[in-house]
């Protein structure tokens, strides 16, 4: 479903008692001051009713031991969402923006037991594969590219043109993707992370990933694709193209958020307030570290489904029923005060927790330092174009995402520039989604009617122009 202009896909029609609800994870008022929602959960005690979409109820663990307790206990809370007693019913809408983040799939993120370990050490070996400094040398290859699209404009939007294209383009750099299956699949990931026609999406998504691993069967490659087919587990087509979704969400949101996040606080310098947040004073490790603390990039997420009703410190958690962790809550539990004044990085749960925790810690790490050094050391002077506190944060339950992130800067010269490969730069203040192909022109009347329109670049096969990797 295509949200009206100006609307999110989570938004509640002006007027509904449901935009009056404090349960709701979805709406503008939320994402602008989330930990006072947290503040108010924490009412309830270790866990909160709420609603992640319309319609969409659930229950918020808000405490950080009682996140710990959910999150290393599978024998009692599954992580597989066909337990799901609403959606199995009918009672959950179909096309309701938050399924592409919840609905199961044969992947190592919704099973348990043995079925995860195997899917699970196909994906930690796979990626085990992956050498740091190659990892490291991608990432400044797509960085030096993205910024050559700005750097001689003197501004920016370091969300949408930095932080959210590059995690997207290394993935297909990682994967192995050919140009054209690279675009639909960036096109498609941004489509069901902006919760835009997600079925639609889902398909394309789906598609042009079964066109991947059907192409790495017959032609492997050094690329996660092919080591995933060549892994001893003998994953099936099925499960293959769902070990590559999952690696994609659970990569390229969050690593966009905590690049952009990291970015905005380091820009923020004197305005984020308080002394222990130094701004620009900080080192970029300082500043990662205080995002996965303060502004987790996945906020709230790791679903599971108590396999039977159970009481957790006096709140009764229904069997089959959604169980969240808020990662971003259990890191502001009062109890971790000692924790938290010295950002121990032993103690937040952004990464999670448990057998399902997340398996690309390090790399994640390297790619948003690697990320955030490269456009620092190559456009020194970044400033923000707008006060920090005037940025705005794009609503929605699981993410703490940054609408945009205008900076402004000394228009230098592009240092790598194939004329005619890169997608059309924007041309007005506000910028277009940098997903989105143009529109097909129509042809122009007279002699030239007849010729075929050429086919706008995405941004994977023009970055491919430039660097034939």
């Amino acid at each position: 479903m295509d949200p009206s202009p100006g609307a999110t896909p989570y938004s509640a029609p002006a007027g509904c008692p449901m935009n009056q609800q404090q349960t709701s994870l979805y709406g503008p008022e939320f994402a602008a001051d989330p930990h006072r929602a947290y503040d108010a959960f924490r009412a309830h005690g270790p866990a909160a009713p709420i609603e992640l979409a319309p319609g969409v109820d659930a229950t918020l663990i808000v405490q950080h031991e009682a996140a710990l307790r959910v999150l290393q206990n599978p024998a009692l809370f599954a992580r597989d969402s066909r337990r799901w007693k609403a959606l199995r019913e009918g009672a959950i809408p179909m096309d309701s923006p938050v399924l592409p983040m919840m609905v199961y799939r044969p992947n190592c993120l919704f099973t348990d037991g043995a079925e995860h370990l195997r899917l699970r050490k196909a994906v930690t070996e796979s990626l085990a594969r992956l050498s740091s400094s190659r990892l490291s040398r991608d990432v400044e290859r797509i960085a030096d590219y993205l910024i050559d699209q700005f750097i001689e404009r003197g501004t920016a939007d370091l969300l949408n043109e930095y932080a959210k294209l590059l995690p997207l383009l290394l993935f297909n750099q990682i994967f192995g993707c050919p140009g054209d299956i690279g675009d639909r699949l960036t096109r498609s990931m941004s489509a069901i992370f902006d919760g835009e026609d997600v079925l639609r999406a889902n398909e394309e998504l789906t598609a042009c990933l079964m066109e991947l691993v059907a192409l790495k069967r017959r032609q492997p490659g050094e690329d996660v694709t092919s080591w995933l087919i060549q892994h001893p587990a003998g994953l099936r087509d099925e499960e293959l193209k769902d070990q590559l979704v999952v690696l994609m969400g659970a990569g390229v949101e969050p690593e966009r958020n905590l690049i952009a996040n990291a970015l905005l606080l380091m820009l923020a310098g004197d305005q984020s307030g308080g002394p222990e947040r130094r701004g620009s004073g900080m080192l970029v490790e300082d500043a990662l570290d205080d995002v996965l603390w303060n502004n987790p990039p996945i906020a709230n997420y790791a679903t599971h489904y108590p396999v039977r009703d159970i009481e957790l410190d006096g709140v009764v958690l229904k069997a089959e029923t959604p169980v969240l962790i808020s990662f971003a809550a259990a890191n502001s539990d009062p109890s971790l005060t000692d924790a938290r004044q010295t950002l121990s990085k032993g103690a937040h749960l952004a990464w999670g927790a448990g057998p399902h925790v997340c398996p690309a810690k390090s790399p994640a790490t390297l790619i948003a330092l690697t990320a955030i050094e490269k456009i620092l050391n190559t456009v020194p002077d970044l400033s923000l174009a707008v006060p920090a506190s005037g940025v705005g944060w794009r609503p929605g339950p699981f993410h703490r995402a940054l609408i945009s992130l205008p900076v402004r800067f000394t228009p230098t010269a592009a240092r790598r520039t194939t004329t005619g490969t890169q997608p059309p730069a924007p041309t007005s203040a506000q910028l277009p989604d940098p997903y989105r192909n143009a529109a097909p022109q129509q042809a122009p009347a007279g002699r030239h009617a007849a010729e075929p329109v050429k086919k706008q670049k995405g941004w994977w096969s023009s970055f491919l122009d430039v660097f034939r990797v």
